[in-house]
């Protein structure tokens, strides 16, 4: 009996309000349940607009607490409802100017399993995030959840490796990796870089990307083009399309069927864990 997963991942376009990006959200959640889907991801920062195209203390006001504040609560009735384990990222206060981009992790039954918070920080053009984040300081959990060891690595962090081994040291056997990314720089890291981690770490990747314009704050265009690859880095197809990413310019709901037991199947052909020299890599963290 295989162990197959399915997940679905939402690359969704601004709204313009708050309230009503978070009903789309739960609709598409809905829509998802009713494709079979087990797992889900939103996008980075998922009820508001990219504010970080401009530096502007007025965002300040979309952070909330998590898990005490309004939206991890609403989506642990709407994941209890639907049977779904949510990954849904946020913008946190941890206390009155200390803040964190985040992603709460609820289980299928509605139970609040914990949070992650984005370690990798950018400062450039266009990305002004230093102004409204502070690194991460939770580490690298994985969590236990109805479909599996889930981890979750946001937008910036997949620049860096290390954390993505850390998930996978850590047992994760899916991870999702939640962006705002647009086109230009790093557009053609988009797939090489989240199908590296599944292939070095050998599990499942989930990445997903927002889509559209947010022409109010700025130029950014978000590329969207979603997808779910398998510890081979090969690409799983989406049910509802059959295409192996999602479109670049609409908004689009995926699904995916995930057989988690290949993670152990191509762990034991590629050994890169038994393999692995922990000992000889000191300069990484000393230099």
């Amino acid at each position: 009996m295989t162990r197959m997963v399915r997940g679905a991942l939402l690359q969704a376009t601004w709204t313009g309000d708050k309230e009503t990006m978070i009903q789309k959200h739960v609709k598409y959640v809905e829509q998802a349940a009713q494709h079979g889907a087990q797992v889900m991801c939103f996008q980075e920062l998922f009820y508001g607009p990219y504010f970080c195209q401009v530096q502007d203390p007025r965002f300040y006001g979309l952070t909330e607490h998590i898990p005490e504040g309004p939206t991890t609560r609403l989506m642990q009735e709407v994941a209890r409802q639907n049977h779904i384990v949510l990954i849904v990222p946020m913008y946190e206060e941890d206390q009155p100017g200390v803040y964190y981009n985040t992603a709460a992790v609820i289980d299928a039954d509605g139970k609040y399993l914990g949070k992650y918070r984005k370690t990798h920080i950018p400062q450039v053009n266009g990305f002004w995030e230093k102004f409204y984040f502070r690194p991460g300081n939770l580490g690298y959990p994985v969590f236990d959840t109805a479909v599996g060891r889930l981890g979750v690595y946001i937008c910036y962090d997949r620049h860096f490796p290390e954390g993505a081994r850390m998930l996978g040291l850590h047992g994760a056997e899916l991870v999702f990796i939640p962006s705002a990314t647009s086109r230009g720089l790093s557009m053609h890291l988009w797939e090489i870089e989240q199908r590296s981690h599944a292939i070095f770490n050998g599990y499942f990747v989930g990445t997903i990307n927002r889509v559209g314009q947010e022409p109010e704050l700025g130029p950014n265009d978000y590329y969207g083009t979603s997808y779910f690859v398998d510890p081979r880095g090969q690409y799983v197809p989406d049910i509802l399309t059959g295409a192996s990413k999602a479109s670049d310019r609409e908004e689009q709901l995926i699904v995916a069927d995930l057989d988690l037991d290949e993670v152990r199947e191509v762990r034991n052909t590629w050994q890169f864990y038994r393999d692995r020299r922990p000992e000889a890599y000191g300069d990484i963290v000393a230099l």
